[in-house]
């Protein structure tokens, strides 16, 4: 493994430049290369095999890039495929998950929330980490439309932010004291559930941990980047104009058929 490659992230879209953002911050030294597969998008919906199979194909398309390891930016291609990933593949894997953990510990409440796509919730890895916290409650809310209105650039729209109140006022009435974002697109609706949630209840999103677990493995197993050119290189396979604008129009995005 050549630690001068570069990290490649997956996503079923755009959702997951939330987590590119956080790793790029920490790592600023790492070549990356993103893959938005928002032609597909979103994963929640889709059966485990086509989670795969995409998931696959994907890790297929980095590696043609011969990057160093793949960060699974998306919470359902995580909770669905990344065992099947690990057993294929030789490249090294990190994937996101909803961060319940710090939310189940830290509640005084005894009570979280968590918004997710169908497939995250679904899935067996979910289950058994909710199996870990049989003494909090966890309201489980999927977030239908939520993925699909952001792909299509609607993050400040009243269409989401009708959804988001139908989504998020029974969990303030259970008494939630923290707000699992739990799909790699939902930080990007931090600004409108903040305006909805009181101030009391704190939102946690898994970016920042992700970012740190990829430069521990750097540390430990791959090494870090030792070369001045510092590429940063975004794929997606429908119309660019939503990951540029994501991305504040401050890097190139190369459309491909993919």
């Amino acid at each position: 493994m050549d630690n001068n490659q570069a990290i490649g992230i997956f996503d079923s879209g755009i959702g997951g430049t939330s987590i590119w953002k956080e790793i790029h911050h920490l790592l600023p030294n790492e070549k990356t290369i993103y893959l938005a597969d928002s032609k597909n998008a979103p994963y929640g919906q889709k059966s485990k095999e086509e989670i795969i199979a995409l998931s696959m194909k994907n890790t297929d398309f980095l590696l043609q890039m011969n990057c160093k390891l793949i960060v699974v930016a998306c919470n359902t291609a995580t909770t669905n495929a990344i065992k099947e990933l690990r057993e294929k593949y030789d490249v090294p894997f990190i994937g996101i998950e909803p961060a319940i953990k710090p939310a189940a510990t830290n509640s005084k409440t005894q009570t979280i929330g968590i918004l997710a796509t169908q497939g995250t919730l679904n899935s067996d890895l979910f289950h058994r980490t909710v199996q870990k916290y049989e003494s909090t409650k966890i309201i489980e809310q999927v977030g239908h439309g939520l993925v699909q209105l952001i792909e299509s650039g609607k993050i400040n729209s009243p269409e989401m932010t009708q959804l988001l109140h139908s989504y998020l006022n029974p969990m303030i009435e259970a008494n939630i004291d923290y707000l699992v974002l739990g799909c790699s697109h939902y930080p990007y609706l931090i600004p409108q559930i903040k305006k909805i949630l009181p101030n009391h209840i704190q939102i946690i999103d898994s970016g920042e941990a992700v970012a740190k677990q990829t430069q521990h493995l750097l540390q430990e197993k791959i090494g870090f980047n030792t070369q001045k050119n510092i590429e940063t290189i975004f794929y997606t396979n429908t119309d660019p104009s939503v990951l540029k604008d994501i991305l504040e129009n401050k890097y190139e995005v190369t459309q491909i058929d993919f």
